[in-house]
């Protein structure tokens, strides 16, 4: 018989020691910063009475929090000195000095890593709230926010996706009244009469008593599988909004004054006094507790160790995730698109845990290229159909994910990626480093990708997997063969990174045969053709200008389809220049700022390589210019074989 997840017993006097220890911690950082001992501090001073909801949650509950949640945290059970080893960004703190103090983390009590845009964590709570429901969980997922971060679109994403999956999710709106200095009344949606009320309550914040009620009236609603709740917390900043800021430059002095007559902990304490629960020498020794507790704790930590330099690329990614045979067997003739369909069929009746996301690719569409046909009918509770709502989509991934899950994630194209981007590099591409390992993000998007496909303009058209390649901590591939693309996937799903595999629409319909199928590891390039004068990378949709440019000249052209960019597959290039000593780059995103030139730089740094060469790389990119709709457009803009046939007539004179 299985044990229920307990959760804490709340007593008013042990939680105003909470509420001391919270704010002593924040006084103490504040006087180390004056004196030079540390960098930064941002302060929960105002926000300690919202510490009360951990009371109401279980242990197998998680919380997405932001970094004025200190009370929060120490209620979760996160101590003061692990506090003290984050402002000193130590190398046993939980981000191993990464990230800045407040920014908490602890995977062992479901907190997640707080990230510094405050409305990033919204949308992945959302995604672990999903995970839990699929799962059958009464699990509940609590995020909190700053009041200005509520006229950003991933607030209303969040919502609408919660409220239309009824998920166990409750979101906490801390409303100190401003954004750094500007006032945030005429802002927030809760003025403009935009939430009704059944779904938005407002409640003193400043009360533990009240944030507890609200708390489990919450929890209660969301374990019932009645759907969300917006707490509409209303509290005060106590103090300025980081040690970058001086609030009194754009705060009138009396208003301050003001203010701290509403101390959530001056109010409590004179609670407790007037209903006799604590006395003045109490209170007074409550107090002087608080001081040496946190004195003794920031004392300790600050002669703890500093990180090791040597450690800095520790954790951008994880290990490399092991190449396995992919489940599909040789065909005289296969497509890409079908070879990708049956990997994605053997995945999910394979391991429940899968679960597929994307615009349109429930049946009967089964994708806008039938990427995902027969998944919903063979496997309806784990392939869902998204909004129009790329942020929605990479933030659920990042959620699911962060609950023990593998999401498979479709972007219609990879065009669309811009409204997602948010997530990309603030959750996706960090989250395993700025948590030092603690955190994982195992995930999959795949999108269509490239032109030389007619009618596409220019948000259908895009190969921009430079952006991709730019962003540390995720992994990129772009197969040319279905049995490529059936490896990648294959090896990506059982990874634990974000993973992009992009998919070459001008090619991943074309028939081709399949001879052998065997393990494809990510950073591991393949051989086209053996040559022995020229080498010429490339990848994706530009495979066939480079076999259609070898057949149409007399120089032996080495070609290799790189299959993935990240990691990159340097070795053999390397060794492929060793025979030919010349060496050309073609792809079709545009030049500036390319893989291609970052793959040239790369070859060109280190003299080994550097000595190979007998004259200059080239490359052949598109120029830096979109692509039209008109076909003349398009051509005009992408390389060509003629281009090709240049580059390599260069590098041989």
């Amino acid at each position: 018989m299985s044990i229920a997840p307990s959760k804490p017993t709340f007593s008013k006097l042990d939680f105003l020691r909470l509420m001391l220890l919270s704010r002593e911690g924040d006084r103490r950082e504040g006087i180390l910063l004056r004196q030079s001992k540390g960098w930064f501090q941002v302060s929960g001073m105002g926000h300690e009475a919202l510490g009360a909801i951990p009371f109401a949650l279980r242990e197998d509950d998680f919380i997405f929090p932001y970094y004025r949640d200190r009370a929060m945290m120490l209620g979760r059970g996160i101590s003061n000195y692990e506090m003290a080893l984050a402002y000193f960004a130590k190398a046993t703190s939980s981000s191993g000095g990464r990230q800045m103090p407040g920014h908490y983390s602890s995977p062992e009590r479901n907190v997640f890593s707080v990230c510094t845009p405050t409305g990033g964590l919204l949308l992945p709570a959302c995604g672990t709230a999903w995970a839990m429901k699929l799962d059958r969980k009464d699990s509940v997922s609590v995020v909190t926010i700053g009041d200005a971060s509520t006229r950003q679109g991933e607030f209303y994403e969040a919502i609408a996706f919660a409220v239309q999956e009824k998920l166990p999710v409750i979101f906490v709106v801390e409303d100190n009244k401003y954004g750094i200095s500007t006032p945030t009344t005429k802002f927030l949606p809760f003025h403009l009469d935009i939430f009704s009320d059944d779904l938005a309550q407002k409640i003193d914040a400043r009360s533990p008593d009240k944030v507890l009620a609200a708390a489990t009236a919450a929890v209660e609603k969301a374990r019932r599988g009645d759907g969300p709740t917006i707490i509409w917390a209303d509290l005060d900043r106590l103090a300025s909004h980081t040690s970058s800021d001086d609030h009194r430059v754009y705060r009138k002095l009396e208003d301050i004054d003001e203010m701290t007559k509403r101390d959530p902990i001056r109010l409590f304490a004179e609670e407790l006094i007037a209903s006799g629960e604590l006395d003045e020498a109490t209170w007074q020794g409550l107090q002087d507790e608080a001081v040496r507790l946190v004195d003794e704790d920031y004392l300790r930590a600050e002669k703890e160790s500093d990180p090791d330099p040597e450690e800095t690329m520790t954790d951008v990614v994880g290990p490399e995730p092991e190449a396995t045979r992919p489940p599909i067997s040789p065909a005289d003739r296969m497509t890409m698109v079908g070879a990708i369909n049956t990997t994605f069929q053997k995945a999910l009746a394979g391991d429940s845990r899968i679960i597929f996301f994307g615009e349109d690719i429930e049946d009967p569409k089964g994708g806008v290229f039938g990427l995902t046909k027969g998944l919903s009918e063979a496997f309806p509770k784990q392939v869902f159909n998204a909004p129009l709502a790329e942020a929605t989509i990479m933030g659920v991934a990042v959620g699911i994910a962060a609950y023990g899950w593998m999401p498979v994630f479709e972007l219609q194209f990879i065009d669309f990626i811009a409204p997602g981007w948010n997530q990309v590099t603030t959750n996706m591409s960090t989250l395993r480093w700025r948590s030092n390992g603690g955190w994982k993000c195992p995930a999959v998007v795949y999108a269509p990708y490239g032109a030389y496909l007619p009618g596409g303009s220019l948000w259908h058209s895009q190969s921009n997997e430079s952006y991709l390649a730019h962003t540390p901590g995720i992994r990129v591939a772009i197969p040319a063969t279905p049995e490529d693309a059936a490896g990648l996937f294959w090896t990506a799903m059982n990874g634990e990174d974000p993973a992009f595999i992009l998919i070459p629409k001008h090619i991943f319909r074309k028939p081709m045969p399949v001879e052998r199928v065997e393990p494809v590891p990510f950073g591991k390039a393949r051989i086209v053709q053996e040559g022995s004068d020229v080498t010429l990378v490339t990848w994706g949709n530009c495979i066939e200008l480079a076999e259609e440019a070898a057949a149409n000249t007399e120089t032996s052209v080495e070609i290799i389809d790189l299959r993935s960019i990240v990691p990159c597959d340097y070795e053999t290039i390397t060794a492929s220049l060793e025979k030919t000593g010349r060496l050309v780059v073609v792809h079709e995103d545009n030049r500036t700022c390319g893989f291609g030139q970052a793959l040239l730089a790369e070859m060109t740094r280190l003299p080994e390589r550097w000595n190979l060469f007998l004259s200059p790389p080239q490359l052949v990119a598109r120029d830096d210019v979109h692509i039209g709709y008109n076909p003349i457009w398009e051509y005009a803009a992408l390389p060509s074989v003629d281009q090709v046939l240049e580059a390599i007539a260069i590098t041989m004179e």
